[in-house]
């Protein structure tokens, strides 16, 4: 491919009135999606971050009362997320306030 393959024929004057319209329509949209991302992470993030670990913190207790032999009533449904939670113990264990977890090799 030469350059004048991607600039278009040799001798044109660049991109069309409508081309750079919409070129700066699409960069207007950009910079608005940008400023509206950050208005919202600045206004929300911290209490979204806070709600997913709380609802982070509430699967995993559900899923060891599950383990231990307590009965769950979405035992199903849980029973595939077990291999993910157990990835996550350590450092969920830790935020409960426990040092250690569990028996010997358990977990520390």
């Amino acid at each position: 491919m030469t350059t004048a393959d991607r600039t278009g024929p040799v001798g044109a004057a660049g991109p069309s009135p409508l081309g750079r319209a919409w070129r700066r329509t699409v960069d207007a949209w950009r910079r608005l999606e940008a400023f509206h991302q950050a208005v919202f992470e600045a206004r929300w993030g911290h209490a979204r971050a806070r709600e997913a670990r709380t609802q982070q913190d509430t699967l995993r207790a559900l899923l060891v009362l599950e383990t231990l032999g307590v009965d769950n009533p979405v035992a199903y449904e849980t029973l595939d997320l077990i291999p993910y939670m157990v990835a996550d113990l350590h450092e969920w264990h830790r935020r409960m306030g426990r040092e250690d977890f569990g028996a010997p090799g358990g977990c520390c």
